[in-house]
């Protein structure tokens, strides 16, 4: 390429945001693209924000995700800094994450204390283990006792529980100032309300076929579509879309408490289960895997369309379901606090249900990057590889 380079990129959620913010301040010209009228409108915004470095996927005692988690956990702090010019730690979970064994979880306690001593092994032993959020270089999990466990949780369901050094953050306090980075950034035009069906070669550019209707073309495209995804690469005849790939539309509960809370931050897993994030004393997250499945499907997403009493009684089960484990919560939602329903669609590989230890669910080492010549496609796998990914991808493009 000659001169300033011309970059469409396809999708604004935290994938897409962190390529275009890379890209432009290498020198490219970029068109940033979604279908929605703001960036980080689905679920890079909605999302509990666990910065993983492995630990949630005990159902993969292979420790394939756990390493392939690892190293873009441990540097996302420091690569979302830099992209955003500023510190993020007011974003940050103060707490360690505690996973808590249910009864009817697809791995047993102690192949769970086993599984998370291999993970930080894993951890403790990688170049950049003191880049997290605090040095994890002899970072090591804790089984809770039985003293502590009651603290945590009244519920009998609850076999075993472990405090692990993750971390989470605050997605839509990071969404806000992705945001204005990108709004901020002279070289990105911002190209909103437009779906993208399929892209074209043009000569020696792209062509981007969308409604509305495109008329530049671009030396580069990247398609770093959430959902839909494989749809556009199939359209244009580019790549081998996953013959498995699982749809999942899901929602959880995000609430502001009028006073703080004690409330912990606690998964119980690993199965279909519920978990809770607090940021911040006052700022929550609250989830339950069944009631926040609104759609699950192999194939193209459909378009999903929650009004007010549906949302409504998301929250309700929500908070009844968690306060069977949680006593903690019925003090918080019987406040005057406010609260939204919002999720997204979320990707991956295979499909089948959580509670079934053989699902290909229980694994997510399968994502990264597709090279067709000057058009590539993004299986961001998490959010918080999503920020490593970009750097990655930006410098094979520009470099």
């Amino acid at each position: 390429m000659i001169g300033k380079p011309r970059i469409a990129v396809l999708g604004a959620g935290i994938m897409g945001c962190s390529l275009a913010l890379f890209l432009a301040r290498k020198g490219a010209q970029v068109s940033l693209f979604d279908e929605t009228p703001e960036p980080f409108a689905g679920a890079s915004r909605w999302n509990e924000g666990k910065i993983h470095l492995g630990y949630l996927y005990a159902g993969d005692p292979s420790l394939d995700t756990a390493r392939k988690l690892v190293g873009a956990g441990l540097r996302f702090r420091g690569i979302v800094e830099e992209l955003l010019d500023s510190d993020i730690s007011a974003a940050v979970s103060p707490q360690d994450e505690i996973y808590l064994t249910h009864r009817s979880s697809v791995v047993d306690p102690d192949s769970m204390s086993a599984y998370f001593d291999a993970v930080s092994n894993l951890v403790r032993g990688h170049g950049d283990a003191d880049r997290y959020f605090s040095d994890l270089t002899f970072a090591s999990p804790v089984r809770m006792t039985a003293q502590d466990l009651r603290n945590v949780t009244s519920s009998e369901n609850i076999v075993a529980g472990f405090r692990v050094p993750e971390c989470s953050v605050q997605t839509s306090w990071i969404a806000d100032r992705y945001v204005a980075a990108v709004e901020a950034e002279p070289s990105i035009e911002l190209v909103l309300n437009t779906k993208i069906n399929s892209v074209a070669s043009k000569a020696d550019k792209w062509a981007v076929l969308a409604n509305p209707p495109i008329r530049d073309s671009f030396d580069v495209v990247v398609n770093c579509l959430w959902h839909g995804t494989d749809t556009v690469s199939r359209a244009s005849g580019l790549g081998h879309p996953h013959s498995q790939t699982s749809y999942r539309y899901r929602v959880s509960v995000f609430l502001r408490a009028e006073q703080a809370c004690t409330l912990p931050n606690a998964v119980i897993a690993v199965g279909p289960f519920g978990d809770i994030k607090n940021y911040n004393g006052r700022d929550l997250y609250l989830s339950w895997y069944q009631e926040g499945l609104i759609e699950d499907r192999v194939g193209c997403p459909v378009t999903v369309d929650l009004d007010a009493l549906a949302k409504a009684r998301i929250a309700t089960n929500t908070f009844n379901r968690l306060r069977e484990y949680f006593p903690g919560i019925a003090a918080v939602v019987r406040q005057p606090s406010s609260f939204t329903v919002g999720g997204g669609w979320v990707v991956a590989h295979g499909a089948g249900s959580l509670s079934d230890p053989s699902s290909p669910l229980h694994r997510r080492d399968r994502f990264g990057i597709s090279r067709f010549g000057s058009y590539y496609s993004v299986d961001t796998g998490k959010y918080s590889t999503a920020p490593w990914l970009a750097n990655q991808l930006a410098g094979q493009i520009m470099g």
